[in-house]
């Protein structure tokens, strides 16, 4: 009987994570009973695939193109909402979720297949990516939330500025930023969500790797996290993967996306310059992006 396949990235996450390590050893028997009871074939995993999920091509009963996503529940996880996400958004400007399974350890997720699938990373310049996620992310925020009780964005926030300040507590000298850019951007970090003039249902994660090109639109969101918080903080990730561009002119590249979406140029600003500070840690380029966005 052939080895089950476990992608790359999850057997990376495995080898330093028991938990997850645990997991897969009962992985094979989970993908199997889920594939008995939603009728499916399933194809090779996707690599390197997901840091915590197991995700493979999949076609049912009726010939439909799907992928199944299986994964690993960390205790408070960023992926905690994102079959509520998907529920929410039903298809527009997101792929469909066609069922669902939740259990203690994990849960998974039978998905619409993007064909090709190509990231929109790897096909468009990031000028023209720039397009794409913000005219996505005006559309995932359109999208009314009030059925359903999702995470608010301060949560993550505080989560995140704590273990920045442990890391930072923990960094030799030569990983720090100066400590009053550190207490001013983790402090504004956490003091951001709670001055948003509107409250949306997030991505939080979207960037060229998260949309694919897909035949029902010309691109599709996948892998969600959804909080509801301020609009202007979504345009976060995108930015940072653009990283020729970030280290150019941090403050162009805020004024741009917040254009694109129309959200606050000052509150992308000032989120890009707190969202710097918290990934500093190890990074000499985010240290020069704070430097560069730091409040006068």
């Amino acid at each position: 009987m052939a080895a089950f396949p476990v992608p790359r990235y999850l057997a990376e996450t495995a080898a330093r994570e028991p938990g997850v390590r645990d997991w897969i050893t009962g992985l094979p028997g989970i993908v199997g009973g889920l594939a008995d009871q939603w009728s499916l074939r399933l194809g090779e995993p996707f690599q390197p695939g997901g840091q915590c999920s197991w995700t493979a091509p999949a076609t049912d009963a009726s010939g439909a193109a799907l992928v199944l996503k299986v994964g690993f529940r960390f205790p408070g996880g960023e992926e905690r909402d994102e079959a509520a996400g998907l529920r929410v958004w039903d298809g527009d400007g997101a792929v469909r979720l066609l069922a669902a399974s939740e259990s203690e350890s994990g849960y998974a997720l039978l998905l619409e297949r993007c064909i090709p699938g190509t990231p929109l990373g790897r096909v468009l310049p990031e000028p023209e990516q720039d397009l794409v996620v913000a005219g996505l992310l005006r559309r995932l925020w359109a999208k009314p939330h009030a059925g359903y009780e999702f995470r608010p964005l301060a949560q993550m926030c505080h989560v995140w500025a704590g273990e920045f300040e442990a890391g930072y507590a923990a960094a030799g000298a030569g990983g720090r930023i100066d400590p009053g850019l550190a207490r001013a951007g983790i402090a504004l970090f956490r003091e951001l969500p709670t001055t948003a003039d509107s409250q949306v249902l997030l991505c939080t994660d979207l960037h060229g790797d998260n949309i694919l090109a897909a035949r029902r639109e010309p691109w599709l969101v996948i892998d969600p996290k959804p909080y509801v918080g301020d609009p202007a903080y979504d345009v976060l990730q995108h930015m940072l993967n653009c990283e020729d561009r970030l280290a150019a002119d941090p403050a162009a590249l805020a004024a741009r996306m917040a254009g694109l979406a129309g959200v606050d140029a000052a509150r992308a600003r000032r989120w890009l310059f707190a969202r710097a500070v918290q990934e500093s840690i190890c990074s000499p380029l985010m240290r020069e992006v704070a430097r560069r966005l730091a409040p006068a």
